[in-house]
C-alpha cells in the first residue's frame, strides 16, 4: 500500500498539469451535469414495514386521487376580545378568504370552510380553514405560499389574529451566516497552523473542489435516482469534513518530509506513501459509517448515506491525487517564511533530527509519567456527561418546537388553547373491510371501542371510499402530539384492531404525521444498537489490519463509543432538559429528533477514526522503526498533536455554524456534532488514548502469531516503502533521495 501510494504521490507530483486539469475537467463536467439536469424535488419519503407506512400504501390504493402525500395547512383565525368568529362581520372575512384560496393556486386539491365543516371552537373564539394541495411541501411553487400567507391579510386589518401552521410553509433550511464563519474559521486556524498562506489555503481548496464535484454528480442524479433536495446536506457536511481533513493530513507530513532537509518530490512521494495510507484507510472507516446508513431500511436515509461515501471517496481521491499535484505548485511557499529559514539552516548544517519538541511532546510525556490519572479523569468525566443521555427521548419535530416568534407555532398554540393539545396531532385510523362480511358494521365497532380508550377527545365517524371496502376515521387525542401519553394512545388503537380483526375479519390500521412520527422514532431505536455494531465491528476488522494489533482498535471503538455516548448525554441536557437551553437559542424543549443519534453516530465514527488513524499510525511507525513504546508516543504526539487539534477546531467551527440556525432540528445537529467532534477529539484521542497505550506497553501492539500471518499486510506505516528506499541504488545512510534541495522550485 504504501509503495503504491508513493509511487502515486511522485508521479502527480511530476505531472502536476495533467493532474489539475483532470480535475478541473472533472469539475466542469460534473457542474455541466448539474445545470442541465431538472431540478430535485423532495425524494419521497416511506418507512418500510411500518403499520402507518402499510396504511399509506393502502389509502393511496383505495383513495386514487385523494393526494394522501400532498401538503397541507391550516390558516387559523381567533377573534378579537369580547367578539367570536361567527359573529357577521368576522364570517365574512373568514369566507371571503375560503373563497381567494380556492382561486388563489393551480396547486390547491380543496379548501374547507371551517362553518361548513364546524371547524369552530366551543366558545365561538376560533376557527380555521383547512388546506389541502396536490403536491408535497417541497413541490409548492413560491406563488403558491404567498398566496397562502397573504390570505389572512385583510382579515388582520379587522382585528382578527391569523397564523397558518401546517407543512405548506416547509421550506429547506437555511444556516444563515454561521456556516460561512465556520469556514472562515477554519481558515484562520489553518493559517496558524502552519504559517503560510498557501499551506493554509491548499486544504480549502481542494476540500471545496471534491465537495463541488460531489454535489454537482448529486444533483444531476437527483431526478434519476430519486435523492431528492435534501441528499446533498449530510453530503456537503462530511465531504468539508474529512475534504480539509485529510488535505491537511498529506500537507502536513510533506512540511515534516522537507523539514528532514528531502527534496520536494521525495518528500510529495513519502508524504502520501505513509500519511496517505492513513488517509486511505481513515476514508474507508468514514465509507463504511455512512453506507451502514443503509441497515435503518429508509430508503432516504440509505440514499443519503450512499451519497455522501461517494462524496468522501471523492477526497480521498482528491487526497492523493490533487494535493501533491498542488503541492508542486506551491513550491518552497508551503512552508512560512521562519520555517523555510529554520529548514534550510538544518540542511546546511547536516541536522536531519526532525522537528524539535512542542506542546504535544509536553503533553505526551506528561501523560506517561500520569497514565492512571489522566485515564480515570478522562473517563469521569465523559461519565459524567453521559448520564442524561439515559433519559433520552425520541420524536420527531413539530409546529410545536418552532420558535414561538414563527407563524407555525403561533398557529399551533392558538388551535392548542381553542381545540385542545391533541388537536395538532390527529390519528388516522384505517379500516380494511375488504375481508369482512358487514364493513359498515365492523368500522362501527372500530369507532365505538376508540371512543371507549382513555385520552380520546373525538372520533368521526366512518368515512368510506366509493368502493366501500375501506373506511377512514379520524381520533383526535387528549394530549400533544409527541406525548408519551399519545404513543400510548396509538398502541392501545393497534392492540384492539387485533382483536376486532379476529372476529369480524376487517383490519385496523393507525397513520396520519403522528403515527408516522411515533413509528420513524420507534424503527430509528430499533435501528441503533445493529447500525453501531455494524459499523464498529467493520471498523475494528480494519483497524486490525492497520495497526496489527487487537487492543488498539478495542481501545479505538470504546472510546467512540465513551465520546457518543457523553455527546447525547449533552444534547438531552441542553435540549429536552433545557440547561443552559438560553445560550444556544434553544426555545422549546422537547424529545430529542430520532434522525439525530443515527446521524450523529455516523458523521462522528468518520471523524474520529481519522484522528485515531493519523495520531496512532505515527505511534505505530515509530514503534516499528526501533522506539519503545513510551518513545512511540511521545513521537506520534510530536508529529500528530498539532495537525489533530486544528483538525478538530476546524470541524468544530464548521459544525457550531449550524446552531445559528433558527430550524431546532439543525440546530441541534450542529450542537451535537461540534460536541462530540470536541469530546472525541480532545478527552479520548489526546488524553485517554495515550494514556491506556501507556499503561499496555508493547502488550498495546500484540497480535497473535497466527493471525498475524492470517492477515494481509498493508502497511500503513512505511516499513515496506523504507526498506525499498534504503535498497534503491543511490541510498546513503538507509535513506534514498535524502537531499538538501528545500528551496529549489
Amino acid at each position: 500500500m504504501a509503495t503504491f501510494l508513493y509511487k502515486l504521490g511522485r508521479f502527480a507530483f511530476r505531472r502536476r498539469r495533467v493532474v489539475a486539469l483532470v480535475w478541473v475537467a472533472l469539475l466542469a463536467l460534473a457542474g455541466f451535469g448539474a445545470a442541465s439536469a431538472s431540478p430535485a424535488t423532495s425524494s419521497s419519503f416511506s418507512i418500510p414495514g411500518t403499520e402507518a407506512q402499510k396504511a399509506f400504501d393502502l389509502l393511496e390504493e383505495r383513495f386514487p386521487g385523494g393526494s394522501a402525500d400532498g401538503a397541507t395547512a391550516r390558516v387559523v383565525f381567533k377573534a378579537p376580545q369580547g367578539e367570536k368568529v361567527t359573529d357577521a362581520a368576522n364570517k365574512a372575512e373568514v369566507t371571503d378568504i375560503v373563497g381567494e384560496l380556492k382561486s388563489g393556486s393551480d396547486q390547491i386539491a380543496s379548501v374547507a370552510d371551517p362553518y361548513a365543516t364546524k371547524a369552530v371552537s366551543e366558545d365561538g373564539s376560533t376557527a380555521y380553514i383547512s388546506v389541502s394541495y396536490e403536491v408535497n411541501s417541497m413541490e409548492l411553487t413560491e406563488e403558491t405560499r404567498e398566496a397562502l400567507e397573504e390570505a389572512g391579510t385583510s382579515a388582520e386589518k379587522s382585528g382578527m389574529t391569523v397564523e397558518i401552521g401546517g407543512d405548506a410553509l416547509q421550506v429547506m433550511p437555511h444556516t444563515g451566516a454561521g456556516e460561512i464563519i465556520g469556514v472562515a474559521i477554519a481558515a484562520v486556524v489553518l493559517v496558524i497552523t502552519f504559517g503560510s498562506l498557501i499551506a493554509a489555503g491548499l486544504p480549502l481548496v481542494t476540500a471545496l473542489i471534491g465537495v463541488g464535484v460531489g454535489i454537482s454528480l448529486i444533483t444531476a442524479l437527483a431526478n434519476v435516482l430519486d435523492l431528492g433536495s435534501t441528499t446533498s446536506t449530510l453530503a456537503m457536511m462530511i465531504g468539508l469534513a474529512v475534504g480539509i481533513d485529510y488535505a491537511l493530513f498529506i500537507v502536513s507530513r510533506y512540511r515534516a518530509e522537507l523539514s528532514e532537509g528531502r527534496e520536494r518530490e521525495e518528500a510529495v512521494g513519502r508524504a502520501v506513501g505513509t500519511a496517505g495510507s492513513a488517509v486511505v484507510f481513515a476514508g474507508l472507516t468514514v465509507v463504511i459509517a455512512l453506507a451502514g446508513l443503509a441497515v435503518v431500511n429508509i430508503p432516504m436515509l440509505s440514499k443519503m448515506g450512499f451519497a455522501a461515501a461517494g462524496t468522501v471517496a471523492i477526497a480521498v481521491v482528491i487526497a492523493l491525487t490533487l494535493v501533491p499535484a498542488l503541492l508542486g505548485f506551491a513550491g518552497k511557499r508551503i512552508m512560512g517564511r521562519k520555517a523555510r529559514r529554520t529548514a534550510d539552516a538544518r540542511a546546511e548544517a547536516g541536522d536531519t533530527s526532525g522537528p524539535k519538541a512542542n506542546a504535544g511532546t509536553r503533553w505526551a510525556r506528561f501523560v506517561l509519567r500520569k497514565p492512571v490519572w489522566v485515564l480515570l479523569v478522562g473517563v469521569l468525566g465523559l461519565g459524567v456527561i453521559a448520564v442524561p443521555a439515559a433519559s433520552l427521548e425520541m420524536g420527531l419535530p413539530d409546529d410545536g418546537s418552532q420558535p414561538r416568534s414563527t407563524t407555525q407555532r403561533q398557529a399551533y398554540d392558538l388551535l392548542s388553547d381553542g381545540f385542545g393539545p391533541g388537536f395538532n396531532g390527529p390519528l388516522l385510523v384505517v379500516v380494511d373491510t375488504a375481508d369482512s362480511s358487514d364493513g359498515k358494521a365492523a368500522a362501527d365497532r372500530v369507532s365505538e371501542e376508540i371512543e371507549a380508550i382513555p385520552h380520546v377527545v373525538a372520533v368521526t365517524p366512518p368515512a368510506f371510499n366509493k368502493a366501500g371496502d375501506t373506511a377512514t376515521i379520524t381520533v383526535i387525542p387528549q394530549d400533544r402530539p409527541s406525548s408519551a401519553q399519545t404513543e400510548e394512545l396509538v398502541h392501545a388503537i393497534r392492540d384492539a384492531g387485533g382483536d376486532i380483526r379476529k372476529d369480524t375479519g376487517a383490519e385496523v390500521l393507525v397513520t396520519g404525521a403522528t403515527a408516522m412520527n411515533i413509528d420513524f422514532s420507534q424503527k430509528m431505536n430499533d435501528a441503533l444498537l445493529p447500525y453501531l455494531a455494524l459499523v464498529v465491528g467493520l471498523a475494528f476488522l480494519l483497524l486490525m489490519l492497520v495497526f496489527r494489533s487487537i487492543l488498539v482498535p478495542l481501545k479505538a471503538a470504546l472510546g467512540f463509543l465513551l465520546s457518543v455516548v457523553a455527546a447525547l448525554g449533552a444534547v438531552v441536557a441542553v435540549f429536552q432538559w433545557g440547561w443552559l437551553g438560553s445560550l444556544f437559542g434553544v426555545e422549546q424543549t422537547g424529545p430529542i429528533m430520532s434522525m439525530m443519534p443515527i446521524f450523529m453516530v455516523g458523521v462522528v465514527f468518520g471523524l474520529a477514526m481519522d484522528y485515531e488513524v493519523f495520531l496512532v499510525t505515527r505511534m505505530r511507525e515509530a514503534y516499528v522503526h526501533g522506539e519503545s513504546p513510551g518513545q512511540a508516543i511521545v513521537t506520534g504526539f510530536q508529529h500528530g498533536a498539532r495537525v489533530v487539534t486544528a483538525a478538530a477546531v476546524i470541524m468544530m467551527a464548521v459544525f457550531s455554524g449550524f446552531i445559528s440556525s433558527s430550524e431546532s432540528m439543525i440546530k441541534m445537529i450542529g450542537f451535537s456534532l461540534a460536541i462530540a467532534v470536541f469530546f472525541d477529539a480532545f478527552v479520548v484521542r489526546m488524553a485517554i488514548v495515550p494514556a491506556v497505550l501507556a499503561l499496555l506497553g508493547k502488550r498495546a501492539w500484540w497480535l497473535p502469531r497466527w493471525l498475524d500471518r492470517a492477515l494481509p499486510n498493508v502497511d500503513v506505516e512505511g516499513e515496506g516503502l523504507r526498506k525499498e528506499l534504503a535498497d534503491a541504488p543511490g541510498a546513503s545512510g538507509g535513506e534514498a533521495g535524502g537531499g538538501r534541495e528545500l528551496t529549489r522550485v
